[in-house]
């Protein structure tokens, strides 16, 4: 999969599905200093991930500064070709101040085996899947 450079930051495309709808969220940056993979909530909003009454609501802090996020189990996240299905997501208003939809996190990489080539911009996967 092709990343895309930003603000020298790498960027990259993900799918989430949700109860039965799917939509796909540009602007995601892959970040291994990321635990968990958190998306914009303006973005799945529009296939039905909005708070419950039930949610549990969550403090995050990193380099862009503190997050209040809800989490949701999707059906399923994929980046190209590989897809984890039952993945958690962290779901927040990510305004950092510059155009961003969403965090890929250590959590999707690792489970997938992510080979971050910078050289060649570019993000694969290995052969051996961990779910």
């Amino acid at each position: 999969m092709q990343l895309t450079l930003k603000d020298d930051l790498p960027f990259t495309s993900v799918q989430v599905a949700y109860r039965g709808s799917k939509m796909e969220i540009s602007d995601v940056l892959v970040d291994t200093g990321s635990a968990t993979t958190i998306l914009a909530a303006r973005e799945v909003a529009r296939i039905g991930i909005v708070p419950e009454s039930s949610d549990m609501l969550y403090v995050i802090r990193g380099v862009g500064g503190v997050e209040t996020v809800f989490t949701r189990q999707v059906e399923y996240l994929s980046v190209g070709q590989r897809r984890v299905p039952g993945f958690e997501i962290e779901v927040g208003g990510m305004d950092y101040g510059f155009e961003i939809n969403g965090i890929l996190g250590m959590d999707f990489l690792l489970r997938t085996g992510a080979i971050l080539n910078l050289r060649e911009l570019s993000l694969e996967f290995s052969n051996e899947i961990s779910y």
